[in-house]
């Protein structure tokens, strides 16, 4: 197998007549999907979604893909095709189109519905072209084919992008489940054909590869939540994601058997919901779904509601409800189901919202006690079967951890791919099919872009460390006064401290020491002030480490007078 190395080079030109791809997001992490195919100097984009931060980066509200590869080439992209309306796939399109407002969005009615509300909040209209399985769409220079697959989410798809240097498909997200709610499966049939016809690299979903078997039928959830409806005496609490169409049709559904009304939470879960069933992906009985202002007037044990936050993100409705500080209240003989799985990350959060919420005599049900989710990713018997169906000629696992993207490569291998032609590749790697053969050729620059309130791309590594040191350790800030003329201490120094866990006596014994090095380096000839407040920050952050064992951020000021 390709892996790629640090040691990476930029790539060369890419050959003529071949194809490149670059992945700028979602390889190597679950979330922020973004890959760049190339060919004829023409560009073809495929997803542009988020990557919701993690506990280590505080303050930041959304990750996008890093847009600096095709920063100075947006006028040769041809679209942007957007395989399904999950967050993590159209995220990112509004910071992509801020920055050319007119390239074609390409998805299906669902997806393009989701991602049109979320730019009018943006204040952009954009070019889109509807598409459905079977569809073949002549792109610029890509001719893309589409496949309808079976996701957690309606009117999912996979593109297969044909052009002369070979056929790549790329599934999105899918499953195989037999039995959709919706009746509508992954189309092995068209997977068969483009098999028969040559896959040259197959860009397959790895976010459930080690996990063996299949995937659990969605249909097998719906018994479950009747069952869990049935038993609660009180409110009754779900937790989804804001895109989970088919979860909360079952939840509709469970309502409706135990003559309950249900209520949507949450500013994207009412606008998502409202656009699926406007469009008649979501079927709602006349009656059911009531104002969250009408729960109050309702008893307990006839509401139902609907909301976000089964990630444990902090702004969600779920973890302020657990936090009490949301209109909605749980208590003794209420039931908060969690119908979702964990992304990995996320493990901390989540626990925390269901602490929060035991601790105020809620009973909660999750995928660790229930059958109240399942994913919406192919399991590794799954994959092979496409592998078996396909016969792809070169293997590109995407959508995945690091483990994921390797264990869906050994996948590829059983099912007889050869090694050398499964190419293991992360965010930035760069990857080029020529003469039916895809190989590693390079890398580009591919971080993280951080968006932290109205500014985007500006928060650094830099600062983000600074805020987890604040966060963990405290910050001691220091205050002298020195004579310009002699280097005399006039005033202070005196220390503050915040955060620290001791009183600000505590530092009583440092100052006579932090004087005579002020006076000492002075002697020395140091002159400007930032030099002496190094000097301070050097011998307060010495006696820290020592005295107190931590390592706060140390904030000196010096005047001269």
């Amino acid at each position: 197998m390709s892996h790629p190395h640090p040691d990476l080079t930029l790539p060369p030109p890419l050959p003529e007549g071949g194809l490149r791809i670059v992945p700028l997001g979602g390889l190597g992490e679950v979330g922020r999907n973004m890959a760049v195919l190339e060919h004829a100097g023409r560009l073809l984009v495929i997803d542009c979604g988020v990557l919701f931060p993690e506990d280590h980066q505080p303050g930041v509200d959304l990750i996008l893909p890093d847009f600096d590869y095709i920063r100075d080439r947006l006028d040769d992209i041809d679209a942007i095709v957007l395989t399904h309306g999950h967050e993590d796939h159209i995220g990112a399109v509004p910071y992509l189109l801020r920055l050319r407002g007119d390239i074609p969005l390409v998805g299906s009615q669902l997806t393009l519905a989701f991602v049109e509300a979320k730019l009018k909040e943006h204040r952009i209209a954009p070019l889109t072209l509807t598409v459905r399985e079977g569809q073949v769409e002549q792109l610029g220079a890509f001719e893309c084919e589409f496949v309808a697959v079976n996701h957690s989410i309606p009117d999912a798809l996979a593109v297969a992008v044909h052009t002369p240097a070979g056929t790549v498909l790329h599934t999105g997200d899918f499953k195989m489940d037999q039995l959709p709610l919706d009746g509508r499966i992954t189309d092995l049939r068209a997977f068969a054909r483009l098999g028969e016809r040559g896959v040259d690299l197959f860009m397959v979903d790895s976010t459930n590869a080690e996990v063996p078997g299949f995937v659990t039928p969605e249909r097998e959830i719906g018994p479950v939540l009747e069952q869990v409806f049935a038993e609660s005496t009180g409110r009754v609490v779900v937790a989804s994601f804001a895109s989970h169409v088919h979860r909360v049709q079952q939840v509709i559904d469970a309502a409706a058997a135990n003559e309950r009304k249900v209520a949507l939470v949450g500013r994207s879960m009412v606008r998502n919901m409202g656009i699926a069933a406007e469009l008649g992906y979501l079927r709602v009985p006349d009656g059911l779904l009531v104002d969250q202002k009408q729960i109050e007037k309702l008893p307990d044990d006839r509401v139902v509601l609907m909301c976000t936050g089964s990630q444990g993100e902090p702004m969600a409705a779920l973890s302020r409800i657990a936090n009490g500080d949301h209109k909605v209240s749980v208590g003794t003989g209420d039931t908060v189901v969690l119908a979702s799985s964990l992304i990995p990350g996320n493990e901390n959060a989540v626990f925390r919202v269901i602490n929060g919420l035991m601790r105020l005599g809620a009973r909660v049900v999750h995928s660790g006690n229930a059958k109240v989710h399942v994913s919406g990713h192919a399991s590794a018997g799954e994959l092979l079967y496409c592998y078996n169906i396909l016969r792809p000629r070169n293997v590109m696992p995407v959508h995945g951890e690091v483990r994921h993207l390797i264990a869906n490569g050994a996948l590829a291998v059983k099912s007889g791919v050869p090694a050398d032609r499964v190419v293991l590749a992360e965010d930035g790697v760069v990857v080029d099919l020529v003469d039916g053969r895809a190989q590693v050729v390079g890398a580009v620059p591919c971080g993280y872009v951080y968006v932290d309130g109205s500014s985007v791309g500006e928060l650094t590594e830099a600062e983000l460390k600074d805020r987890r040191i604040l966060g963990d350790e405290g910050f001691v800030s220091i205050f002298a006064v020195v004579s310009s003329g002699d280097g005399k201490v006039l005033a202070g120094p005196q220390i503050h401290a915040r955060g620290v866990a001791e009183q600000d006596d505590v530092f009583d014994e440092i100052l006579p020491v932090l004087t005579e090095a002020l006076e000492e380096a002075v002697r020395a000839g140091a002159t400007d002030t930032h030099q002496l407040q190094q000097v301070m920050r050097r011998v307060v952050g010495r006696w820290v480490s020592n005295k107190l064992r931590r390592r706060p951020m140390i904030i000196p000021v010096v005047v001269e007078a």
